[in-house]
């Protein structure tokens, strides 16, 4: 795990526990992540407008491509391990959003990782990430035509990447992101390494090409993508930053796979051709973005934009990555990201497959959705009377809240409630029918939508998943 110190109190992620944080105001402010403005979206879903989709890193990048048309790809992962519960449809709901703007999508079944830190076999694996998740992925409305779900074990180029960046981090850094210690298991310290490879591979040419990536997740899942984030920028050739005066300057980052290229010979002398060649196919690669005020200095090592603006970074860091896969290089562009509020479970804590009384399977039967949530906690006072003239609170009330996060479309409806909840108008029980009649309806659609999409399971697979 990983624990951060911030005023009086620990802010703990960790992407394998169920224990976390759920202050996330301060997570954004110690994580350095953005918050999310949902004025800010095109079409924004229903997560978007209530806040519940409420960090990125780096969206603009990907509402940069949606708005020229250009490609994007979306990625997430399943774990093998256990029963599919409503947090992980709220993941799903997003990735097709993302596959209705535009993204392709690309689902990493992480069966590796499963069997280092669960013990759960590669066949078994297959198994429940086949019958359990992608029959509901298929019944949840994603499209197999444009989403392509794969298994780590069956991709070597994910093992291989990982592999090849693993050397550009050390248990140093591993220590200081995950909280990995003396008695870690080498096979979960090799896990993150294979999500590194799972993220970043659908760049590579064979799976789709440079675009950018976009990864939704619960802020558990964050230390992946900031280790990924820093892997992928450590691998750039070039390096695009802010000139002190005005506009963007690119300067070269030269490292042991580049050196020959940019003209650095082994008994340490220039050639300086070479890097005077290299300095003209960034003026070229600018110059075909529309630039023309470049003042290129091979002798500096810079090449400056005074007329570059921050919309134009997107642009120019494509065109850069581009240019250093026609030199040899991988040219891998930092994955972008979003983070969502956990989902509770009954208890009203973190939603959880480990503790079945308390929280929602898909594969539930209608009985059994009513019960648990009759059973559910519930933001009401102690006695109907002192409900009444006090009013109940929403923000920790089950029931609503899986309204809010699940069941209920009417943005309208759902503020009605709210506010009759809080006046004392709506009692606790009224609030769990309500509840129970949603859920039923949303759980009777998606069980006949099973049946209806079983055949189409296997369209989702890869071709080498088959």
């Amino acid at each position: 795990m990983e624990a951060n110190i911030m005023g009086d109190e620990d802010i703990t992620i960790d992407p394998w526990g169920s224990a976390q944080s759920t202050d996330y105001d301060r997570i954004i402010d110690q994580f350095g992540l953005t918050p999310l403005n949902p004025s800010t979206i095109s079409q924004p879903s229903r997560l978007h407008r209530r806040g519940i989709v409420f960090a990125h890193r780096d969206l603009d990048v990907v509402q940069e491509s949606q708005r020229k048309g250009d490609p994007f790809g979306v990625l997430t992962g399943l774990m093998p391990s256990g029963q599919m519960h409503l947090g992980h449809s709220m993941v799903i709901e997003q990735v097709k959003w993302f596959q209705h703007q535009g993204g392709d999508v690309t689902i990493a079944v992480a069966d590796l990782e499963s069997q280092a830190t669960r013990g759960v076999g590669l066949e078994q694996g297959r198994k429940i990430a086949l019958e359990e998740y992608i029959a509901n992925y298929a019944a949840l409305g994603l499209d197999p035509e444009k989403t392509n779900v794969y298994f780590q074990s069956k991709r070597p180029v994910v093992q291989r990447l990982g592999f090849q960046l693993g050397k550009r981090t050390n248990l140093n850094e591993f220590e200081a992101i995950y909280g990995f210690n003396g008695e870690t298991n080498l096979a979960h310290v090799q896990a993150p390494l294979v999500q590194v490879g799972d993220i970043l591979h659908p760049q590579t040419e064979e799976y789709g090409g440079l675009r950018p990536i976009v990864v939704p997740v619960g802020v558990d899942q964050d230390p992946h993508l900031r280790l990924t984030r820093g892997l992928a920028s450590k691998t750039n050739w070039f390096n695009l930053k802010d000139a002190s005066s005005r506009g963007l300057i690119i300067s070269l980052s030269v490292h042991d796979e580049n050196a020959a290229v940019f003209g650095q010979m082994p008994n340490g002398r220039i050639d300086r051709s070479k890097v005077e060649q290299v300095f003209s196919q960034i003026v070229e690669s600018l110059m075909n973005l529309g630039f023309s005020d470049i003042m290129s200095s091979p002798k500096q090592g810079t090449v400056h934009v005074p007329s570059a603006t921050q919309r134009d970074k997107h642009g120019i860091r494509m065109a850069l990555l581009s240019l250093e896969r026609q030199l040899g290089g991988p040219g891998l562009l930092a994955p972008s990201s979003t983070y969502h509020h956990f989902a509770v479970g009954m208890t009203g804590d973190k939603m959880s497959s480990s503790k079945p009384k308390t929280t929602l399977f898909l594969k539930d039967d209608v009985g059994t959705v009513e019960k648990k949530i009759k059973r559910a906690f519930s933001g009401s006072q102690a006695t109907v009377e002192e409900h009444r003239r006090l009013g109940g609170n929403p923000d920790i009330d089950v029931a609503y809240q899986y309204m809010m996060y699940f069941f209920e479309d009417d943005d309208a409806y759902l503020a009605e409630i709210n506010a009759g909840y809080r006046a004392g108008n709506i009692l606790a029980g009224e609030m769990k029918q309500l509840c129970i009649d949603r859920a039923t309806e949303w759980m009777s659609n998606l069980h006949e939508m099973r049946d209806q999409t079983a055949h189409l399971v296997t369209d989702f697979l890869a071709r080498d998943s088959i």
